[in-house]
Parts: C-alpha cells; structure tokens; sequence
C-alpha cells in the first residue's frame, strides 16, 4: 500500500484557507474537511491593456476529501473572481453540514 506525501511549507491563503495552483488547475481548501474547492482554468483570453492571459472559462467543482472524487457541485462560469466567488460559498455550505 502506497502512503500519499504530506506537503509541508507555507502556502497563499484566500480567505484564511490554503491556496495551490498547479498550472490550469487551484486547489483551495483544507484536506482535513470535508470538501475542498477544485477549480480548472479551461480557456484563457489576452487582457486588453496588458500583455497577458487572464482565465476566461472555469470549472468549478466540490470535491470530497474521502478520494471518490466524486463532485458535490460543478458548474463552468466566465472568470476567475466568479469562480471563487461561487466556489467558496458553495464550499463553506458543503463544510458546514
């Protein structure tokens, strides 16, 4: 049987809960609840003034702790604000039952 790593170290914090991006996907949420936040950046656009890419379609997914991986919620908005925005209430209701 295989033992899954801890991952040690300071991470971001977003409203007082660890933050991990791994290119086009962020995991948001404490391991130790019981769900997490999934969001997965799908497509990106070029910002108009700067000469970068900013998310434009994103999954949002609650996803349970327990490895089943299973989504609780899922949905694809426009945006990473309306991705977070979403997601965290979606989650703080999910972690609270």
């Amino acid at each position: 049987m295989m033992k899954a790593n801890a991952v040690e170290g300071k991470f971001i914090e977003y409203k007082g809960k660890p933050l991990v991006r791994n290119g086009n996907e962020i995991f948001y949420g404490y391991m130790s609840d019981k769900y997490y936040l999934f969001l997965m950046i799908m497509s990106e656009k070029k910002a108009s003034r700067l000469d970068v890419q900013i998310p434009d379609m994103v999954m949002v997914q609650i996803l349970p702790t327990d490895g089943s991986n299973k989504p609780e919620k899922q949905k694809i908005v426009s945006g990473l604000y309306e991705a977070f925005d979403i997601g965290t209430a979606w989650l703080e209701r999910a972690n609270r039952v």
